[in-house]
C-alpha cells in the first residue's frame, strides 16, 4: 500500500500565516521606530531639578545602578493605565518620573496623594526637560545603565514586566 501524497497546496499552508505574521511584525517595528525617532539615545543629559517636596535631584544621583526615567502626564489616559506598574517598579528599582505639563509641584503632590503614589516626581511644567530628552508625547520611558547611558527607550503603553526586563538587562550590559 502506498503512502498518501500531500498536494503541494496543503504542504504550503503554513507559509501564508507565517508571512502575514512577519508583515505585521515588520509594520509594528517600523511604527515603533517612527514613534521613537526624536527620542535621544546615547548618554542621557544630566539635569538638576526639584522633586515635589522640594528636594534637589540630579540624574547623576542615580549613577551606579540602572534607573528608569519615565515621562508622563496627569491628563494622559495611557499614562494613568500604566501608572500602577510604574509605582510597583519604583518599590524595587530606582525610578525617576517626570510629569510633563501637568501643573506645579503643589497640584502634582495632591494628584499623587489622591492616587496613593509615592514615586519620585519632577514637575516639568513647561516641558523643557522632556524636550531635552526628545519627548514630544507621553508616556515615554528611558532605561539607563549604571553609567547613565540610555540602553532602552519606549514610547506609548509599556508593560511593567517589560520595563523590569529592560532594567534587568541594563544591569547585565
Amino acid at each position: 500500500m502506498s503512502k498518501p501524497q500531500l498536494s503541494p497546496a496543503k504542504g504550503r499552508r503554513w507559509w501564508r500565516p507565517a508571512v502575514e505574521l512577519l508583515v505585521v511584525l515588520l509594520i509594528f517595528l517600523a511604527l515603533k521606530a517612527w514613534l521613537q525617532r526624536d527620542m535621544i539615545s546615547g548618554e542621557a543629559p544630566d539635569f538638576q531639578a526639584r522633586l515635589l517636596d522640594g528636594t534637589p535631584v540630579s540624574l547623576a544621583d542615580y549613577r551606579g545602578a540602572p534607573v528608569l526615567v519615565h515621562f508622563w502626564a496627569t491628563w494622559c489616559g495611557i499614562c494613568r493605565l500604566e501608572q500602577g506598574s510604574i509605582e510597583t517598579i519604583s518599590q524595587a528599582w530606582p525610578v525617576l518620573t517626570v510629569a510633563m505639563q501637568s501643573g506645579d509641584a503643589q497640584a502634582l503632590a495632591a494628584y499623587m496623594a489622591e492616587h496613593g503614589y509615592a514615586q519620585a516626581v519632577i514637575a516639568d511644567e513647561d516641558g523643557a526637560l522632556a524636550a531635552r530628552f526628545g519627548v514630544g508625547a507621553v508616556p515615554a520611558s528611558f532605561v539607563l545603565d549604571a553609567d547613565g547611558n540610555i540602553r532602552f527607550r519606549e514610547r506609548g503603553l509599556t508593560t511593567g514586566w517589560g520595563l523590569r526586563a529592560r532594567l534587568w538587562m541594563a544591569r547585565l550590559l
